[in-house]
């Protein structure tokens, strides 16, 4: 019987940033954006998260296109524009310990540059099983920031638990399936 590791918990997402520095990203978006402080706290999590599953997978993540939604991608920007912190999170608190770099590639340009609609399609999806494996199964929280799993929920009338079941069956049917490595 496979024993399983602790997830990966919202508070240690949060304690990768110091308080002030948390609690200024989302004092900044809030008053930049409108959004309700609930939701850009998600926002910041969820950013949080992305980062984290590129630092522990670089091998089968590296050069994927970025599967989260713009506002996102903003508050990575704005983690970024925080030199010594953005450093210190890279390559001292995230699990790789490797700076990460971000390049901007407008989505129109990324998809001339996929060989197949298929491929990019099997890119997006690589990242949901290892979401699984790292924080558990998305939750509704998670839908307006992860643009493929709100894609297969809304568009393609996919549950959250069929998703998690695609999940465990992508996982599965691959080659020494278990733990995503």
């Amino acid at each position: 019987m496979k024993l399983e590791r602790p997830r990966v918990t919202t508070a240690a997402l949060k304690a990768l940033l110091d308080e002030s520095l948390f609690s200024g990203v989302v004092r900044h978006f809030v008053k930049t954006t409108g959004e309700e402080p609930a939701h850009v706290e998600r926002q910041v999590i969820e950013c949080l998260r992305y980062l984290y599953l590129i630092s522990r997978y670089p091998e089968p993540l590296a050069g994927l296109f970025l599967p989260v939604e713009q506002a996102i991608d903003e508050v990575w920007h704005y983690l970024i524009l925080q030199t010594r912190e953005y450093r210190e999170l890279c390559e001292e608190r995230l699990p790789g310990r490797f700076f990460i770099h971000h390049r901007s590639l407008p989505y129109d340009e990324y998809q001339e540059a996929q060989p197949s609609r298929e491929q990019a399609l099997e890119e997006a999806l690589c990242w949901l099983p290892l979401y699984r494996e790292e924080f558990g199964p998305f939750d509704e929280g998670a839908l307006p920031h992860w643009t493929m799993v709100r894609f297969l929920h809304q568009h393609l009338g996919l549950s959250l638990d069929a998703i998690a079941a695609l999940e465990a069956e992508e996982q599965a049917a691959q080659p020494g399936a278990g733990r995503v490595r």
